[in-house]
């Protein structure tokens, strides 16, 4: 006999499931966020790997040699974005540095003349008020040595994630078709692979956005006369990955910047707005062509995504949270129970009113036929003479 649940106590257990697994990604943030990473570029060199062992290579050794060029890769990335980062800090050491420290001095001024309101910068741009800002300042040599032992036990589980899922990718998949053992095995096996795809797929068209974006948004700069325009150009490229909230921050720093370099208005908000034109021609034209309708989820679940993934994981949590929705919403399509939660996660279906709308309308038509055909069956039945 089966058991039905009231739908209150239902609803009460769901809630009650998420806040455990929302405790359990705060408590388990050191391990969980790495191997999430180390899942998400496993599914991007799946197809790499799949390509080395068509041609007969073993699978330890494609494994390790896609895991080679993609360190390689990732750290010329990282190198790059070194010099152009320690090219802008020795500029802010120099001229630069007394020229914010006037600019902070006046805004704090104007803003406690008018205001009333104290920027706590009297004196300038102070670099211990920043630290302390950053981090606690009464932090132990050896807090700081345990600390840097943490990133950097984090940084080799990286690799070390990335290379165990490649290896063992197929054992994984035969155990999720053994839990879920009364599903077909071919749909369930054809579901994982979708799902890779799709991470796979929005990966590389947010690598290509970033790309474009970097040399659009340095050219602008460029031609604006902006200096280190390949500094702020790829960094509002790389910020991008932050859906809403990205372009904004990649947007503000070349704006104050401008403002304290530039002896006219016009620069700073001329940044402003060729970066908002770029903005609105990536959202209505390149992301859509490139990425496609992959991951094709609504604003609205996207923003409250972005604020959870950013409350619990902080930066890293607002990166991870589209493809992790992206693959919740492939899931709950599993189950017909819960393709409601999958259609919420998409985009809206403007069709659908209309759709109903029509059936509504035909069934109001049908409806009528039937009386006009019952009313002429009544009226024959009338006028045909009466049986004695």
């Amino acid at each position: 006999m089966e058991l039905k649940v009231p739908p209150y106590i239902r609803a009460f257990i769901i809630g009650l499931l998420i806040i455990m697994i929302v405790f359990f990604m705060i408590v388990a943030k050191s391990l969980l966020v790495p191997l999430l990473i180390s899942g998400y570029m496993a599914m991007l060199l799946t197809s790499s790997c799949n390509w080395l062992e068509r041609h007969k290579i073993p699978r330890s050794i494609s494994a390790a040699l896609c895991l080679l060029v993609f360190i390689a890769v990732l750290g010329g990335i990282l190198v790059f974005i070194y010099i152009q980062v320690r090219q802008f800090t020795n500029d802010v050491g120099g001229d630069l540095g007394e020229k914010i420290n006037g600019f902070v001095i006046t805004g704090n001024k104007w803003a406690k003349e008018n205001f009333g309101f104290d920027l706590g910068m009297p004196n300038g741009f102070e670099m211990k008020k920043a630290v302390e800002m950053v981090g606690p300042e009464d932090v132990t040599p050896t807090q700081m040595i345990f600390n840097t032992i943490d990133t950097i036990s984090d940084i080799v589980l990286l690799p070390v994630f990335i290379f165990f899922l490649l290896i063992y990718r197929d054992h994984l998949a035969v155990f999720v078709t053994k839990v879920f053992s009364r599903q077909n095995n071919g749909f369930l096996l054809a579901k994982l692979t979708s799902i890779r795809k799709i991470v796979h797929a929005y990966i590389m068209g947010a690598g290509k956005v970033m790309c474009i974006l970097a040399v659009v948004n340095t050219g602008v700069l460029l031609a604006l006369g902006i200096k280190h325009a390949i500094f702020f150009g790829v960094l509002a490229g790389m910020l991008n990955i932050i859906p809403y909230l990205g372009p904004t921050l990649g947007a503000i720093l070349p704006f104050f910047f401008a403002l304290v370099t530039k002896d006219s208005l016009f620069y700073p908000f001329a940044v402003v707005v060729a970066l908002a034109f770029i903005q609105i021609l990536e959202g209505s034209f390149l992301t859509p062509k490139i990425t496609g309708s992959n991951v094709n989820l609504n604003a609205l679940v996207t923003f409250i995504g972005l604020l959870i993934g950013g409350a619990i994981w902080g930066i890293v949590g607002m990166i991870l949270i589209i493809p992790t929705i992206a693959i919740l919403k492939q899931l709950f399509e599993l189950s017909p129970d819960t393709r409601p939660y999958a259609y919420l996660f998409g985009e809206e279906d403007s069709n659908w009113f209309k759709k109903r709308k029509r059936r509504s309308n035909r069934s109001i038509a049908e409806k009528e036929r039937d009386e006009e055909t019952d009313a002429e069956v009544k009226k024959v039945m009338e006028k045909e003479p009466k049986n004695t």
